[in-house]
């Protein structure tokens, strides 16, 4: 991949175009950048049949309309000092939504944000080093801001990553 594509695509949803419809060919191209993020074009066309010149339009017309977000590397989180992982739910005020959406994605170590319905508003997952900044995080952080009424801290013991491998 171009360094141009490494970088994140656009984030903004409302400046995206529509989305346009994928055939087969582009559902391939997405399983397989998603095993293999870093495959190169040609190895993509070889895959797909299409030539080198196709496979790049597609990757970048994917990338403009936002179906892809970007190259990541995937991380092996307790391998990497943050062996506590949890999701916290929360009870928000109501309308309050993007302003406490900007607050959690300032938090050290969130990974997942999610406005949800049912029991809860909101679905946050996060990995700290150990309990003791997970309980730092929880009732300092998450607990000072205004429009959180209420957590519930469910700590992970055991997780899978369902991504394809590479």
């Amino acid at each position: 991949m171009a360094p141009e594509q490494m970088a994140e695509g656009p984030q903004d949803r409302a400046a995206l175009p529509p989305a346009r419809p994928l055939d087969a060919i582009d559902q391939d191209i997405l399983q397989i950048l998603q095993a293999d993020g870093r495959a190169s074009i040609r190895s993509v066309a070889e895959r797909v049949h299409v030539s080198r010149a196709n496979a790049y339009a597609r990757i970048n017309r994917l990338i403009e309309d936002g179906v892809i977000r970007g190259f990541r590397a995937r991380v092996d989180h307790e391998r990497a000092g943050q062996g506590t992982s949890a999701y916290i739910t929360l009870k928000i005020v109501q309308n309050s939504w993007r302003t406490v959406r900007e607050q959690l994605r300032q938090l050290p170590g969130a990974s997942h944000i999610a406005l949800v319905g049912g029991d809860f508003d909101v679905l946050l997952l996060v990995h700290t080093p150990d309990n003791r900044a997970l309980r730092e995080l929880v009732l300092t952080r998450l607990q000072a801001i205004p429009e959180v009424l209420s957590t519930r801290t469910l700590l992970v013991f055991e997780e899978e990553d369902l991504e394809p491998e590479a």
